[in-house]
């Protein structure tokens, strides 16, 4: 690794990616010795299964959850689904939902020949979707090779949440012709919460708008209709996270998604989310989004709305090592890791900017060549849009100074009401003057070897492999687990035997069969 402009000690470096494994590993294991609800649902969505009953709830879960009751989890649905279909239980998997739902199917673990069979019928299915996902992939790689590319790093990433699909289009749209590059949308209050998916065109969401497929397809579409309009890709972002991950990360990648929220434990922090559900469905969403050439956006900077972001800014790095070393475990490469980190230090502090510099660059040394998503004040916006905008000022000349990969642009009312789209439009100028005027800057910026700015990242990097060490040492087969339960990060305690969606957790069998898995862990 080269030392970069803060001189790194390579060896030091080394120290924390190493600490990072050896905390990570046990996880990894528990993640591939269970599975969930939403992965089994995850796997009938890649082999077509769609729509939902006149009550709402989706055929995935239905589904699932008669097969549940009938032969459980532990061996996964593709078996007895596809063992089914084959007995003429249903025509189809829909039919079969209904059917199950209906009460007029019992499944049952097929053995022998007819295991064989079901297996081989359920792989080609499912392989139907891992194609598509595949196919889809290529499709962007194609569009942005014909169409052309954003014209300069960082992205400029904007957010749209009307609640409305049909209100975000339009001004998605127009964030994307006034200069934005990724349009983000703002998922519905408390979607991650919902062990379903909701299926259509939504028009009823509180601060955003429901992630589901159609909603997906819509948004695809009419970014991909103004991105040849303006001779430049148009990426697209939603959230992979909370009780539905698998599934998400599955549309997103059927439906040409670009970016997703996914980040390792915001779900357990922050909303309560059973640990272990949580680590088995992130590694198949990540898994999936590897697959799909997805950029995954990590979570670090929620940790600093609840913690000290100077007291707590080891606690951020500690998270970019491990959720780069989950995100790589699941096969992401470097160029997949949106990292997030933010400049959330309380302004009144002396050299408060220096140390927004400060970990930034540690952020950009440390993952050279990740797109680091920089996030913008939130945590001591006030209200008073003159401060606010000259706060977002400082923070996007911390952005160009330090050459981060994804930067999301800050609202002079942010925290503080639903932003107006005159504040968008002001927050788009604020960018481009500062990046503009800015230009190739960071190529002539280099802090002074052994002053403030290169003194303190170099001791949020040795706090953060003391705090390594420390919960490598915690006991326990899994101590990420116990430092998790102890509120290491962002202040919550979690334990693993407690949270939502624990219910929904299933240790694998000797004889669990899942195509999808068995897909994604092999070389696409």
């Amino acid at each position: 690794m080269a030392r970069g402009k803060l001189d790194l000690d390579p060896a030091t470096v080394r120290t924390a990616r190493s600490l990072a494994r050896k905390v990570g590993r046990p996880i990894v294991r528990i993640a591939q010795q269970h599975t969930t609800v939403s992965v089994e649902r995850a796997t009938l969505r890649l082999a077509g299964l769609v729509g939902a009953d006149t009550e709402g709830t989706p055929w995935v879960n239905r589904l699932v959850d008669v097969v549940r009751a009938d032969v459980g989890l532990e061996h996964g649905v593709a078996l007895p689904v596809w063992d089914a279909l084959r007995r003429a239980e249903g025509t189809d998997l829909q039919e079969l939902a209904e059917k199950a739902s209906a009460g007029s199917v019992t499944f049952r673990l097929p053995e022998g020949a007819d295991a064989t069979r079901a297996r081989t019928a359920a792989t080609k299915a499912v392989g139907a979707g891992v194609r598509r996902i595949d196919a889809r992939r290529r499709e962007r790689e194609r569009m942005v090779k014909r169409i052309g590319d954003a014209p300069a790093k960082p992205w400029i990433y904007l957010i749209v949440a009307t609640g409305d699909i049909y209100e975000d289009i339009p001004q998605a749209q127009a964030a994307a012709r006034e200069g934005a590059d990724i349009i983000a949308v703002i998922r519905s209050t408390g979607q991650s919460l919902l062990d379903f998916v909701p299926e259509g065109a939504t028009r009823e969401g509180f601060a955003g708008t429901y992630a589901t497929q159609e909603n997906f397809r819509l948004m695809r579409a009419a970014l991909d209709e103004t991105s040849r309009e303006l001779g430049r890709y148009v990426r697209l972002t939603n959230y992979a996270s909370g009780l539905c991950m698998p599934e998400i990360a599955t549309l997103a990648g059927l439906e040409r998604l670009d970016m997703m929220l996914n980040d390792s434990m915001y779900g357990i922090l922050f909303r309560d989310i059973n640990p272990i559900r949580t680590f088995v469905d992130q590694r198949f969403s990540r898994q999936i989004h590897a697959r799909a050439g997805i950029i995954i956006n990590t979570g670090e900077d929620n940790y600093l709305t609840t913690a000290d972001a100077v007291e707590a800014a080891h606690t951020v790095t500690t998270s970019q090592l491990l959720n780069e070393y989950f995100a790589k475990e699941a096969g992401l490469e470097d160029w997949q890791l949106g990292l997030g980190h933010a400049f959330e230090i309380d302004p009144e502090l002396p050299d408060s900017f220096r140390l927004e510099l400060a970990h930034a660059m540690l952020a950009r040394d440390l993952f050279p060549q990740a797109p680091l998503k920089w996030m913008p004040p939130t945590r001591h916006m006030t209200g008073d849009v003159f401060r606010g905008y000259l706060l977002d000022g400082f923070f996007n000349l911390v952005g160009a100074l330090t050459g981060q990969g994804i930067l999301l642009v800050g609202m002079m009312t942010e925290a503080v009401v639903t932003p107006w789209l005159s504040d968008r439009d002001l927050a788009l100028q604020n960018v481009r003057y500062v990046m503009n005027a800015a230009g190739n800057l960071r190529e002539d910026f280099r802090p002074e070897p052994d002053g403030f700015i290169a003194q303190r990242a170099r001791q949020v990097l040795a706090e953060t492999i003391e705090l390594l060490e420390r919960i490598a040492d915690e006991p326990g087969k899994a101590p990420l687990l116990e430092a998790i339960a102890d509120g290491t990060f962002g202040l919550m305690k979690r334990p693993a035997d407690k949270g939502r969606g624990l219910e929904g957790v299933a240790t694998k069998d000797r004889d669990y069969v899942n195509p999808a898995s068995e897909m994604l862990e092999a070389t696409p």
